[in-house]
């Protein structure tokens, strides 16, 4: 009797174990079920950087290179469920690879490691509109920018404004900015593009995709990260936006290590990063969106590409 009453005791015991167990797996579950993970990868100015540096460079000995840049995105993009990833602009010009092919090599290449968008940079001019425009054939993600007016152009109707991207119920809209090009660029290579205001046409795509009830507004600019005058950039755009949460840089090749935090017209983080050049680097920034208040957490960093470059 004594025996069938411990068996029934531990029976029950372990039953309620299991069920406590159970109920507590279910409550961790229930609690991931809020959040979405979004991860978002990014590179700018890598300039036609196809190869490493060789090891006895200076600066950057044996950093960088396309092949260890895919082999880490792949990395990524196996362990997580949600991946974006993103230029933000001058992609061509500063290596043999952009004189000899002009920029096919590049966009092939990219196409390959599964770019979801860029932005245009100034040197992305530097073969002319006809040749920017005939480079688009091997590139299969879109060219961003909101502020270049090319009617009447090569480039016409060959770029977009933005794009919405979705990922488990939660909608990322992405758009591109690009640097006055007069004064920088020869006129000759740019011809009849209009160059608009950034700051004007930034608050209209960030009215537009807060519109279409994107939860994360991602800006690619090629604005520049800040100068010493007041020429517009992204320090400049951060502090007069609305509904921008964060700007992915270029042009002036700044290393941002930790995330630059600024507060916009509403007094709400606007995050600015950037990774300097040359593909030596590739950003990552983690977004955590709590499915129910729709209220992101965002965490930035950058891992340099070498031989041994891991997540």
């Amino acid at each position: 009797m004594k025996q069938n009453r411990r068996d029934f005791l531990r029976a029950v015991t372990g039953a309620g174990s299991l069920l406590g167990l159970g109920l507590l797996s279910s409550a961790f579950k229930s609690e991931d079920d809020k959040h979405v993970r979004i991860v978002i990868l990014h590179t700018n100015d890598v300039h036609s950087h196809i190869d490493p540096f060789p090891d006895n460079d200076p600066k950057y000995p044996g950093l960088g290179g396309v092949e260890r840049r895919a082999a880490l995105i792949n990395q990524i993009r196996a362990s997580e469920k949600n991946v974006l990833l993103l230029d933000a602009g001058d992609i061509f010009q500063g290596t043999p690879y952009f004189n000899m092919y002009g920029g096919e090599i590049e966009m092939k290449l990219m196409t390959k490691m599964g770019y979801d968008a860029s932005a245009i940079g100034n040197h992305d001019f530097d073969g002319g509109l006809e040749n920017l425009s005939k480079q688009l054939q091997h590139a299969s993600f879109p060219l961003l920018c909101a502020n270049y007016d090319f009617t009447g152009t090569p480039m016409e109707g060959k770029s977009i404004p933005y794009k919405i991207f979705e990922k488990d119920g939660i909608r990322i809209g992405v758009f591109g900015l690009g640097i006055e090009m007069a004064g920088l660029v020869d006129s000759r290579l740019y011809g009849k593009t209009q160059y608009l205001d950034p700051i004007v046409k930034a608050a209209e795509m960030a009215h537009t995709l807060k519109e279409k009830k994107c939860d994360i507004v991602v800006c690619l600019s090629h604005l520049g990260y800040k100068y010493e005058n007041e020429k517009v950039s992204d320090i400049i755009l951060a502090k007069q936006s609305l509904g921008i949460d964060v700007i992915i840089g270029g042009h002036t090749h700044s290393f941002i290590d930790k995330p630059v935090i600024i507060k916009n017209r509403e007094d709400k983080d606007v995050y600015i990063t950037q990774v300097g050049w040359a593909g030596i680097r590739l950003g990552k920034i983690t977004i955590s969106t709590n499915k129910k208040t729709r209220k992101n957490t965002l965490e930035t960093h950058s891992v340099i590409i070498s031989k041994k470059s891991s997540v």
